[in-house]
């Protein structure tokens, strides 16, 4: 059995769409889980009764994206509609760092331990108020609907849940492809752009008599899947030290870089169990920081 609380259609405005150094798109895995632990802290010092609530994992369901870029006519690549905030004190823009943003609508279904039913309904409340309060993949709240607590026991009871997420997107992890083309001689970023590139191939279509030669542009995918790369925790490139001035004196501090691999967005209905959308923080192996499925999604559709 599992407790879940749903927060149902979350409108967020200007979220973050550089999710990683490299890649822009939906924001980054480790954005709503780093969200959803920063609510739960807001929760833990709101009442002793919700001391030991924990948010164990964390899944998300797109509904709406609007990524702010713009294509011109005649233009080959998007180009990012950014501002400058604040304005200098004459009324002029000052110089900025292009920041890809976008607006979004999500479902987050959060897993919850700690707490029994009755005293998780008295967390609705609070929850509330503080999700008004707080950034979420560093864009503001809007609005979203009244949140509930189900337990989920059957795989019945998870149809029947994400029904009611249609019409809605569950993002999910992939690594199982870049691993397979990992092993076939591929590095990392050529594996990634192997299952994300659109091959065009010309093909001329035989012509009629007094017809001019047709010409079609076929456009193919190795993976018919919605591919998306996805940036889903850190790498440590320096051992652990301490710093001066940095946040916790207590936690030792190291240079990371992002971790990027392939995630993809399947229709909620195709879920037959929750730990096939729901996120973790994983425990830190090798100087990896990283955030995974509770379990592998098994698409029967490519079997």
């Amino acid at each position: 059995m599992k407790k879940i609380l749903i927060i149902p259609r979350i409108k967020i405005q200007n979220a973050n769409a550089l999710s990683s150094p490299y890649t822009i798109g939906f924001p980054a895995m480790t954005a709503w889980l780093g969200a959803m632990h920063a609510l739960q802290r807001k929760l833990n010092a709101k009442n002793d009764a919700f001391t030991d609530l924990k948010f164990n994992s964390v899944a998300v369901v797109s509904h709406a994206f609007n990524l702010h870029t713009y294509k011109g006519s005649g233009d080959f690549n998007h180009s990012i509609i950014s501002t400058s905030n604040p304005l200098k004190k004459d009324g002029k823009r000052p110089s900025t760092i292009e920041e890809a943003r976008c607006h979004l609508t999500v479902s987050l279904l959060v897993e919850y331990s700690g707490i029994d039913q009755d005293e998780a309904q008295d967390m609705l409340e609070p929850l509330s108020s503080l999700l008004y309060c707080m950034k979420i993949a560093s864009g503001d709240v809007l609005d979203f609907k009244t949140p509930q607590l189900i337990k989920i026991k059957t795989e019945q009871e998870t149809h029947k849940l994400m029904t009611k997420l249609m019409p809605g997107f569950c993002l999910i992890e992939r690594r199982d492809l870049v691993q397979a083309a990992m092993i076939q001689g591929l590095d990392g970023m050529d594996a990634l752009l192997e299952y994300l590139k659109i091959n065009s191939n010309c093909d001329v279509a035989q012509k009629k008599e007094g017809e001019n030669d047709k010409i079609e542009w076929l456009q193919t995918r190795k993976h018919s899947g919605w591919l998306v790369p996805i940036a889903v925790g850190f790498q440590g490139i320096t051992d652990l030290f301490s710093a001066d001035n940095q946040r916790n004196p207590e936690v030792q501090h190291r240079f990371a870089e992002s971790v990027v691999t392939l995630g993809e967005f399947i229709m909620a209905s195709r879920i037959d169990h929750l730990d096939k959308m729901l996120w973790h923080y994983a425990r830190p192996e090798n100087g990896l920081y990283l955030c995974k499925q509770n379990q592998p999604f098994t698409n029967t559709l490519e079997q």
